[in-house]
């Protein structure tokens, strides 16, 4: 007697994708937020956390600072007492240095280094979305990073104050020179930084690439100014060749409209022109070095 059994037929094969396609400017932007996520350890484990959020918090203590001496002289003589100011505040801490040093590696080397690159551009992401997306992920960061603390400086100031809305009223000026100071500073950290790491492909050396560029061009400069101190009345322009201070140079002219009396730059002929030209050769230059590794050919 046959013994018959019933069986089953599956259709598991592959069928082609019909859902939405989003084009190069969604591919830009999922690349954009898993940098962004990736820079602040979201989605990986806690030891990758540690770094951004210490650093968030070592930039946020002069605002705590500030705020607190106001709240303990409020109606003292010496109550107009300031820790910093606005200005000083921006670009004062050298924990975004830091920061940078670690992220811009993180958020690149790693993609050439495993040979991701060409799954990536393979369609429609070009060279020049990998960019934008790369330098937008890590600036927005380092806005955000350097003007939460500063809106908690004005908020605080503003609420132990004798009257919060004249406070608002007579600093009112703030509300766009910090934003504006706080990009500047932020676009040329951004820049600079991913495009010393696109020379490499390890993490570690281009970290310590970034903070020797910074460190080695503020040691030059401070040599050669020091230098002419005799000769150039008031400063040099040796003070340019410090990479560390150009976008400093750009938040005293947003800030005062000319250059700081105190800085090294101070008392050269068109120094707020050189400056600005300075800060703008050196972005350029960084710009034309990430465009130049991320081209096709590369790929």
């Amino acid at each position: 007697m046959a013994i018959t059994t019933a069986g089953a037929v599956y259709d598991r094969g592959y069928r082609p994708y019909d859902g939405p396609r989003g084009g190069r400017r969604a591919a830009t932007f999922a690349l954009y937020r898993a940098s962004i996520r990736r820079a602040l350890g979201l989605r990986r484990s806690w030891r990758q956390k540690v770094a951004p959020f210490v650093l968030l918090a070592i930039v946020t203590v002069p605002a705590v600072v500030n705020v607190g001496i106001k709240y303990i002289t409020r109606g003292h003589i010496n109550r107009q007492i300031e820790f910093i100011t606005y200005r000083d505040y921006v670009g004062v801490s050298s924990a975004l240095l830091v920061f940078v040093a670690l992220v811009a590696p993180d958020i690149l080397c790693p993609d050439r280094r495993q040979r991701v690159l060409p799954l990536l551009f393979a369609r429609p992401l070009t060279g020049v979305d990998y960019v934008i997306a790369k330098v937008g992920a890590l600036f927005s960061i380092l806005f955000a990073f350097s003007f939460l603390p500063q809106l908690l400086l004005f908020v605080g100031q503003a609420l132990v104050s004798d009257s919060a809305l004249d406070y608002t009223r007579d600093n009112l000026d703030v509300t766009w020179k910090v934003p504006v100071s706080i990009a500047l500073l932020a676009i040329f950290y951004a820049v600079v930084g991913l495009a010393i790491a696109s020379l490499s492909s390890r993490r570690i050396v281009a970290g310590a690439s970034f903070i020797g560029l910074f460190l080695v061009s503020s040691i030059t400069a401070g040599i050669l100014v020091g230098g002419e101190e005799g000769r150039v009345v008031g400063g040099s322009p040796a003070a340019l060749i410090s990479v560390l201070r150009l976008p400093l140079y750009l938040r005293d002219l947003v800030f005062l409209g000319e250059i700081d009396p105190l800085s090294p730059l101070n008392g050269v002929e068109n120094g707020a022109a050189a400056a600005v030209l300075a800060y703008v050769c050196v972005l350029g230059i960084a710009t034309a070095v990430l465009l130049q590794r991320y081209r096709w050919t590369e790929r």
